[in-house]
């Protein structure tokens, strides 16, 4: 009894270490993960690294993102950290 009594705050410690730090961030990621596998032509982006654009073509681990008119680049769909409203004409083509 005396060595329950002596492990139960690292017991409450490892308890609240996931709830307060674990779950909340397996639920952020779950979030992303669907984010993600919702990603579809048209939508706008934000990059990891900062950069916006509008996807053009979505492969299975891949997209690819239209970052200024004629210019394209291949991204992990992981690397994706915002998924904004789908756009019909961005702001940078000139056929408006």
């Amino acid at each position: 009894m005396a060595q329950l009594i002596t492990f139960l705050p690292f017991i409450g410690l490892i308890v609240l270490f996931y709830f307060l730090m674990i779950r909340p961030q397996q639920k952020q990621m779950k979030a992303h993960q669907a984010m993600v596998a919702a990603l579809k032509r048209g939508d706008t982006v934000t990059l990891s690294n900062g950069m916006i654009g509008k996807v053009t073509r979505v492969e299975n681990d891949e997209a690819m993102v239209e970052i200024s008119q004629g210019v394209n680049v291949r991204v992990v769909k992981s690397m994706i950290s915002q998924v904004g409203a789908r756009t019909a004409i961005a702001a940078n083509d000139a056929k408006a």
